[in-house]
């Protein structure tokens, strides 16, 4: 640990007031729209989370809004930012502080991390920006700058790790400016002290920082190797019938894409080609259940579609219904006109495929 610490937030401010970006939700302390913001840079770059920043306060100016919406509008605006848990904790947060706190935000660190989708980080970064409170941020950009600045290598996502990153940046935390600070901390690692080739010659901290005297910039902060990536396998049956419907159904079990909408969709072991397909039980069940007649692959080439912890090879198969079903004018189940198929909320790598296929170019 520094023994004379305000060096750090000293520069760190100065240089932050010399390069900040003109962002939106660096002009208010209101904790709706600085909560807002947080929820969606978690994980988004801000090149990618300000235009849908701008637009849900367009749709949901206040709290009021926002709660008084129904979900599936929230994750429809929400579509194409990714981590949607993010979205519905969003909703449910909203739903809770609009009707159990009369619309009213926690004013505090403690408080703030009794709502739902929000851990340490947003919670210190709400509780100093709009409260003043000495709550010191700890996320990536910061893990990068500390690590680097004070040469840290116990790895940022261990138990040990998580304890001395935030006990540090606590300590270095100007108490008379907290949200100024953790702002210009976050700032500097995601402009400056960047993951690959940092600007180390221009550095404010280059007189001092230890990662750069040992020649051990690139090797930090040190990260304990994740997992193995599951690689899945994804086959979407695109059901079309001649009264120009299609059929999409809400994933509303646990795990990725949960409320989102999707075609039916059969998962396997592997790449299949259409006569192993049609052998696996739960195509049969789709093709029984809606009177399959023909089935043609669109994309032979998969879509690889990459998560943080999966990796999902997709297929599309367009499949057209019998004569039979279609003249016997047997409604089908989830059936939604073609012409409708935009309006629902979709995962991305679905949203690709209705923007490229042309049925649906509508």
């Amino acid at each position: 640990m520094p023994k004379n610490s305000s060096f750090f937030h000293k520069k760190l401010i100065l240089w932050y007031l010399q390069h900040k970006r003109d962002l939106p939700w660096r002009n208010t302390k209101d904790p709706y729209r600085i909560w807002l913001s947080e929820i969606m840079l978690q994980q988004t770059r801000v090149a990618q989370g300000l235009p849908y920043y701008e637009r849900f306060l367009k749709a949901f100016p206040t709290i009021k809004e926002l709660a008084t919406t129904s979900e599936d509008k929230i994750l429809k605006l929400w579509q194409g930012l990714g981590y949607y848990s993010r979205a519905r904790n969003l909703y449910a947060t909203a739903n809770y502080i609009w009707n159990e706190r009369n619309g009213k935000f926690p004013s505090n660190y403690k408080e703030l991390l009794t709502l739902k989708g929000v851990g340490d980080y947003t919670a210190s970064a709400i509780a100093s920006i709009c409260y003043d409170e000495k709550q010191a941020v700890v996320d990536g950009n910061v893990y990068r700058v500390l690590s680097r600045v004070f040469g840290i290598s116990t790895p940022i996502n261990s138990t040990a790790g998580i304890k001395e990153f935030k006990s540090l940046a606590q300590l270095l935390i100007d108490g008379r400016q907290p949200g100024t600070y953790n702002q210009a901390i976050m700032e500097f690692g995601a402009r400056h002290c960047t993951p690959q080739n940092p600007d180390c010659g221009s550095c404010i901290f280059s007189d001092r920082c230890i990662a750069l005297k040992k020649d051990m910039v690139g090797q930090l902060p040190v990260k304990i190797k994740k997992l193995k990536i599951k690689k899945r396998y994804f086959n979407y049956i695109v059901i079309l019938s001649e009264e120009g419907k299609t059929v999409l159904k809400q994933r509303t079990k646990k795990g990725i894409w949960q409320q989102l909408y999707e075609f039916p969709l059969v998962e396997t072991e592997a790449e299949v080609d259409e006569i192993e397909l049609k052998e696996i039980q739960t195509f049969n069940e789709v093709s029984e259940g809606y009177n399959i007649e023909s089935l043609v692959l669109y994309n032979e080439a998969s879509v690889v579609h990459k998560l943080s912890h999966q990796h999902l090879y997709t297929r599309f198969w367009i499949a057209t219904l019998s004569e039979e079903n279609q003249k016997n004018g047997n409604r089908i189940e989830n059936e939604i006109p073609i012409a409708r198929v935009r309006d629902y909320a979709v995962p991305v790598l679905i949203e690709n495929f209705i923007s490229d296929f042309s049925v649906f170019k509508i």
